[in-house]
C-alpha cells in the first residue's frame, strides 16, 4: 500500500512540475504526456514495482492448484507417497495393485494422517513414552545421517582397521571325532567307565571300531568338522570347548564333560586363529567404521543438547531428609556450541 501510495505521489508531483515549467499551449498540452511517461519509465521505483509483479506472477502460476497446501483440514498426497506404496504393494504380491486395491492403501493413508492430525488437536503426544523414544530415535537418525555421509578412503580406512584388527580376528577351528558315555544309562559310573575305555584304545587310530561297543549311542553326530569354539560350546556347552582346545590332536584323550554326559575325543584338525589381512574383510572393516562413526556422532549430538538444558531434581521428603543422601545443589549448564544434528 505505502509502495502505492509513494508512486501516486510522484505522479502527482511530476505533474504538478510540468504544468508550472510550461505554458498552457495546444503543442505543450499534446506532448506533455508523453514526456511524462518518459520521465515516468526511468523511474527505480517502476522499476522495483514491474519486478515484484512478475515475480509474484511467475510464484502463483509454479504453485498454480497448491491453494490451501497448509489448511489442517486438506490432506495432500504427492506422487512419490503413491509411487512408494505401490512399490510396497507390489515387493509383497509381485504385482501391481487393482484399482479398488490402490483406493484401499489411499484410503489407509488417509485414515492414517486423518487420526494423527486429531490426535495432535487432542494433544496425545503429549507425555507418550512410546512417542518420546519415537522422537529421540529420529534425532539420534538424523545425527547418524550428518555422521555417514563421509565416505572413508582407502587410506582412512586401513588406518583405523590397523588400530582396531583385534576386532576382526578369525577364531581357531577344530575337527574331532567323540564317543559317548551316557549318565542316564551308567549312573554315575559313566565317567569311569569313559576312562577304562580309552586305557583299551590308547594310541588306536581315529577310525578304531574297538570302541563301538564300550559307548553310547550319540543322538547328533559322532563327527564335527570346522568348528569355532564358540559353535562348539553352542552344542556342547562352554565347558566341553573350552576342554577341547587344550586337547593335543592326533590322539584319543578324555574324558571331557559336555552338557549331555562324557567323552572321549580324538581331535584331527586344528587351523589356529589368525588376524586376516585388511583386503580379506575391507567391506566388514567400513561396516564397523560406520557403525563407531554414528555412535560418536550420536554422543556428539546429546552433549551440544544436553549443555542446553539444566536438569532439577526434587528434593526429598521431611521425614527422609535426615536420612536420604543429600542432593547436589542446582546447577546451571551453560549453553556451549559445539557439534549439533
Amino acid at each position: 500500500m505505502f509502495l502505492f501510495k509513494s508512486s501516486s505521489r510522484l505522479l502527482v508531483d511530476e505533474l504538478q512540475v510540468m504544468n508550472e515549467a510550461e505554458p498552457a499551449t495546444a503543442d505543450s498540452r499534446l506532448r506533455r504526456p508523453f514526456c511524462i511517461v518518459k520521465r515516468w519509465l526511468r523511474e527505480p521505483l517502476l522499476h522495483f514495482l514491474v519486478i515484484g509483479v512478475v515475480l509474484f506472477g511467475i510464484y502463483a502460476y509454479i504453485n498454480r492448484g497448491r491453494v490451501g497446501i497448509e489448511s489442517p483440514t486438506q490432506i495432500v498426497l504427492s506422487l512419490d507417497e503413491l509411487g512408494t506404496m505401490t512399490a510396497y504393494f507390489e515387493s509383497q504380491w509381485h504385482r501391481p495393485p487393482t484399482p479398488q486395491e490402490f483406493q484401499a492403501m489411499v484410503e489407509d493413508k488417509v485414515k492414517e494422517e486423518v487420526l494423527y492430525r486429531e490426535g495432535l488437536v487432542m494433544r496425545l503426544d503429549k507425555g507418550d513414552t512410546i512417542v518420546k523414544r519415537r522422537m529421540a530415535q529420529k534425532v539420534q537418525f538424523l545425527a547418524e545421517d550428518i555422521a555417514t555421509a563421509h565416505e572413508p578412503s582407502t587410506a582412512e580406512l586401513k588406518a583405523w582397521f590397523e588400530k582396531n584388527s583385534g576386532k576382526f580376528a578369525l577364531p581357531s577351528r577344530y575337527g574331532f571325532r567323540h564317543f559317548y558315555f551316557s549318565p542316564d544309562k551308567r549312573g554315575r559310573n559313566a565317567r569311569d567307565d569313559a576312562a577304562q575305555a580309552l586305557a583299551k584304545i590308547a594310541g588306536q587310530p581315529e577310525d578304531t571300531t574297538m570302541i563301538a561297543s564300550l559307548a553310547d549311542r550319540f543322538m547328533f553326530q559322532d563327527y564335527y568338522g570346522d568348528r569355532t569354539p564358540s559353535a562348539i560350546a553352542k552344542e556342547f556347552g562352554p565347558q566341553f570347548a573350552v576342554a577341547l582346545e587344550k586337547v593335543n590332536p592326533g590322539s584319543w584323550q578324555g574324558p571331557i564333560e559336555s552338557g549331555f554326559g562324557w567323552h572321549l575325543v580324538f581331535v584331527d584338525t586344528v587351523i589356529p586363529g589368525r588376524i586376516p589381512a585388511f583386503e580379506e574383510v575391507e567391506s566388514e572393516a567400513k561396516t564397523a567404521w560406520l557403525g563407531e562413526q554414528k555412535a560418536l556422532a550420536r554422543e556428539r549430538a546429546y552433549k551440544s543438547l544436553r549443555a542446553k538444558y539444566t536438569v532439577l531434581l526434587p528434593s526429598p521428603p521431611d521425614k527422609q531428609a535426615a536420612s536420604a543422601p543429600a542432593l547436589p545443589p542446582k546447577q546451571e549448564i551453560p549453553s556451549t556450541s559445539g557439534e549439533g544434528l
